[in-house]
């Protein structure tokens, strides 16, 4: 599977894996391609660069994606499930750099764990970020994660073929700023 990942990143699928794990691999990557339905046109000021890890994990019963639930006290995306990143910093070397030192700062994960696999397309938020997703495969033998207590509320692994599931995808509406916003759920567990 890991190797079907890199491929899809690099455009260059390995031709011995299935349609089925395919297909999922294509969809993870539209899912974070900016095409969210909330209307950001008319947003009013500059959108600021932030990077996160996308950090996958190879275990014996499947692949599965690593994130975080954020607390409720943050002032941007309070209690929301996130990947680990957050702004591009000055004193970065670039995107890749960004997104380890924030994971590495949010839940004690050693950037030489994880192990750089490509980029998936920019997506804006409401909030005013462009995000650039990192997608990363982690040592499956990492030690126990420990979440910053300011940032991270909770750590925990979904199977990425549930994520990849449209049976399982949600669509919910709210009024965020004055404006309606649409956004994915996922709900597991």
């Amino acid at each position: 599977m890991k190797s079907f990942i890199q491929g899809i990143l690099a455009g260059t699928a390995p031709s011995d894996h299935d349609t089925a794990s395919r297909e999922a691999l294509e969809r993870l990557s539209s899912h974070f391609n900016g095409d969210l339905p909330h209307d950001l046109r008319n947003f009013d000021k500059p959108f600021r660069q932030a990077a996160v890890l996308l950090p996958l994990v190879e275990r014996d019963d499947g692949m599965t994606v690593l994130l975080t639930r954020r607390t409720d006290t943050l002032p941007e995306h309070p209690g929301q499930v996130a990947f680990p990143g957050g702004r591009v910093e000055i004193h970065d070397d670039g995107v890749l750099d960004a997104a380890l030192r924030e994971t590495e700062e949010e839940i004690g994960l050693p950037r030489y764990l994880v192990e750089p696999a490509g980029y998936l397309r920019p997506y804006l938020t409401i909030t005013g970020y462009t995000v650039i997703p990192v997608v990363g495969f982690v040592d499956p033998d990492m030690p126990e994660l420990v979440p910053d207590p300011t940032e991270v509320a909770d750590i925990f692994e979904v199977p990425l073929e549930f994520l990849m599931n449209r049976d399982n995808h949600q669509t919910e509406t709210r009024e965020f700023r004055g404006r309606q916003v649409t956004y994915y759920v996922i709900p597991y567990e």
